[in-house]
């Protein structure tokens, strides 16, 4: 996603060591440090700030930002409260949102397709996540069409991940949806492998859990939406406010399965699905 950024950012004209300089701080999926690494970025001469995803979005919201933020935010930035509407922030922010909330239910039709006679489905997903309550929407609907049962799983932590699983053992579910966040990106493994070992189907919107091991992933393109965030970087160098620059939507989805994951959990994928797929893991 950095190597897409940094491509989009040089086609327009941005070189690093030339005209740019990028400086980049990580808060590996702890929130509370965000204000921390904003102060310190803040102390140096930045003239834009860029945020990814909910936590680090959600705090920078919060926080006194002198000059303007451009991000790439998962949920819904206006129901999360960054935005007044798509069309117009409003706000010292704005940037791209993929809308993970509407894929949720797709990710169901598709699990439907692949395993007619599910019943009950495991949902993994940190509440604290913003919009993650859009995401339950979303999915409750489509779940409720497909004659699905849903059962929810929170995973703020990586021990509340293992009490989690642990309950799901002992639960009716026969597959997992994950609703993608930093807690969940970061606990993947411990996921994956308990659902392989239970011979179990796992869904998700971010195709590095089907680079993982998950059985498979429908979403934006993420690589798109982080070049199209070059196009704020160029826009608000230029000038622009973020008040008056539109939120995004993605534009392109894609596709992942994972054949491998299906071999090892005995599941024979229809052709109707292999035949749509934009990519395959074997």
């Amino acid at each position: 996603m950095v190597a897409a950024l940094r491509a989009s950012l040089a086609r327009l004209g941005y070189v690093e060591g030339r005209n740019l300089v990028i400086e980049f701080r990580y808060g590996d999926g702890a929130a509370a440090r965000v204000p921390e690494l904003v102060a310190e970025l803040q102390r140096l001469p930045i003239d834009i700030l860029l945020a990814q995803g909910g936590p680090a979005v959600d705090v920078v919201n919060g926080l006194p930002v002198a000059v303007p933020v451009a991000y790439v935010f998962s949920g819904d930035p206006v129901s999360a409260g960054f935005a007044k509407s798509l069309a117009r922030p409003d706000s010292n922010m704005t940037g791209l949102t993929l809308l993970a909330a509407e894929m949720n239910g797709k990710l169901l039709e598709i699990l439907r397709e692949m395993v007619p006679s599910l019943r009950d489905v495991a949902i993994v997903l940190n509440p604290e996540h913003p919009g993650s309550h859009i995401e339950r929407d979303y999915t409750d609907g489509a779940a409720s069409q497909l004659g699905l049962r849903t059962a929810y799983f929170p995973a703020r932590t990586r021990d509340e991940v293992a009490s989690s699983l642990e309950a799901m053992a002992a639960s009716p579910a026969r597959a997992v949806s994950i609703f993608s966040d930093s807690v969940v990106v970061t606990n993947r493994r411990q996921i994956l492998d308990f659902a392989i070992a239970r011979k179990m189907p796992v869904m998700s919107g971010w195709p590095i859990f089907a680079d993982s091991g998950a059985l498979c992933t429908y979403g934006p393109r993420l690589v798109d939406s982080y070049a199209r965030l070059a196009s704020y970087v160029d826009r608000m160098a230029k000038g622009a406010k973020p008040a008056d620059l539109p939120i995004e939507r993605p534009t392109t989805f894609e596709l992942v399965l994972n054949l491998k994951t299906a071999s090892a959990i005995g599941l024979e994928l229809p052709r109707s699905l292999l035949v749509r797929a934009d990519r395959l893991i074997s």
